[in-house]
């Protein structure tokens, strides 16, 4: 029956529409996946010889020690970018398939996804290498297993956790807790993780405790699905009722504040946009980078993050104009709106939270003001420049957003596109070069204000660059209503 499952899948691949760029799209994410693939094993090699040559410790111990890290990123990754898949397994409902077959499917599709098993290419790698140089066998196949086990249960608790987000901000104030209490030498956490993983290897017998761990997780898992699988339940859309809520003062800036209006409350309702919202926060301390290597402190780099750092909501949110309003656009289109209102409130509000995010990146000056000055100089090119050409690239994004469930997908289909990527050239590579070479010839001052003085001019030229952005939004008008009404 599994196998029958997968066949259709595969047929539905073949058959549906844009069987092109999903076969592209396919390519590229299978040579992704196989550099992973690569970096993993590479990283075996390393782990256990740098290890033991250069740092002279036990490879099994120091990567044991580590293992709660990696056990809890695999965690949190899941969590972010992995999800039941239940929209193929809805039509099966209605025939007459035993359920617990449908259950077991489901839950079983989860491990073939490459962000279940990819890491394990570290762990079997790293194992064979440990038999190689005499290990125990015996010992070191209880280790890969219990490890394994305990990395693959992630995908039970991952479900458990998916709809409930009050849990899941639980666990992580609760990762936060132990973190600070080793980072303070409070609870020696790694020591801890060591002796407990280690332990897998000495006591080839500790192994049947994640074993048994992860059977007792897939049993609780397989009733909680089973108990939700119904189309009229589980796997329904959840519905809420709605709350009227009006920012009243920017309803005397007409549509311009309506449609602002509009968008502040899309951002604070939707899991999408709450996720955007996280993620610009999360670019701002994307300056930390400087610390690792000294590559990241080159001009040429520093102006690289520092437009992350404070154009983070931009690229986030800016460049998924109008896929953000993809369930109800092709209605609007059908409406007498001002195409050039609705996308100057987008701006607008990307100004806004850029400003806000020059400003929260005040803190950067602990570490320089040659930093701080970087990533403001970065700022106001994000304000003039960016800005423009981000809602530009959104004309292109074909890509429908499903406000109402966490989006856990890369790479789809519809945002891959030619013309989008031909305007990364003056968002990212035209301040990178202008910052890098004044900077080299001129001095920090030049540099900066070379890159306001390029602020500047898209700022006071923006009438212009609306005129075409618009007329570009009208020219893919049609092409973006028929991508957003195929539901395939």
């Amino acid at each position: 029956m599994f196998l029958k499952f997968l066949r259709l899948e595969i047929k539905s691949f073949f058959r549906g529409t844009s069987l092109g760029i999903n076969l592209a799209m396919k390519i590229f994410r299978f040579l992704g996946i196989l550099s992973f693939i690569l970096y993993f094993i590479g990283g075996a090699f390393l782990a256990f010889f740098y290890v033991q040559k250069e740092l002279e410790q036990d490879p099994l111990k120091v990567v044991s020690k580590y293992l709660i890290l990696v056990w809890v990123a695999d965690l949190v990754f899941k969590y972010m970018m992995q999800q039941i898949s239940a929209q193929n397994i809805k039509p099966f409902l209605t025939l007459n398939i035993p359920k617990r077959t449908l259950v077991n499917y489901t839950l079983i599709k989860t491990f073939l996804s490459p962000f279940s098993w990819m890491n394990s290419w570290f762990f079997i790698t790293f194992s064979v290498i440990l038999l190689y140089n005499g290990y125990s066998i015996s010992g070191v196949l209880c280790w890969l297993v219990g490890i394994s086990s305990l990395l693959y249960l992630n995908n039970f608790l991952n479900i458990f956790f998916n709809d409930k987000e009050n849990v899941a901000i639980g666990v992580g104030v609760g990762i936060a807790a132990f973190a600070l209490l080793e980072y303070y030498q409070i609870v020696p956490v790694l020591n801890y993780s060591e002796t407990l993983f280690y332990s897998l290897y000495e006591s080839p017998y500790f192994a049947l405790i994640p074993v048994i761990l992860f059977v007792v997780l897939w049993q609780l898992c397989y009733r909680y699905i089973f108990k939700e699988f119904y189309l009229d339940k589980g796997l329904e859309i959840k519905k809420e009722v709605g709350k009227t809520e009006n920012i009243a003062f920017l309803n005397k800036y007409g549509s311009l504040g309506t449609f602002i209006n509009n968008d502040i409350k899309m951002l604070r309702r939707n899991k999408v946009t709450k996720g955007v919202l996280l993620g610009s926060l999360m670019f701002t301390f994307y300056g930390l980078l400087m610390f690792t290597s000294p590559v990241y402190k080159t001009p040429y780099m520093m102006m690289f993050m520092g437009l992350f750092v404070t154009g983070g909501f931009q690229f986030l949110f800016g460049q998924r104009v109008p896929a953000f309003d993809s369930s109800y656009y092709p209605l609007m289109m059908t409406l007498n709106v001002p195409y050039k209102e609705y996308l100057k409130a987008k701006w607008w509000l990307m100004i806004i939270v850029t400003s806000v995010s020059m400003i929260l990146a005040l803190f950067y000056a602990l570490i320089s003001w040659e930093t701080y000055l970087t990533f403001f100089a970065a700022g106001l090119y994000n304000i003039g420049v960016n800005s423009q050409f981000t809602l530009w690239s959104g004309a292109y994004n074909k890509m429908q957003v499903d406000l109402n469930s966490k989006e856990k997908r890369m790479g789809q289909k519809n945002s891959f596109n030619l013309k989008a990527l031909l305007l990364l050239i003056p968002k990212l590579i035209l301040p990178m070069v202008v910052f890098g070479i004044m900077k080299y010839f001129s001095g920090m001052t030049a540099a900066v204000i070379s890159i306001a003085v390029l602020g500047l001019i898209g700022f006071f030229l923006r009438e212009k660059i609306f005129d075409i952005i618009v007329k570009q939004y009208k020219r893919e008008k049609y092409t973006t209503i028929e991508a957003f009404k195929n539901k395939d």
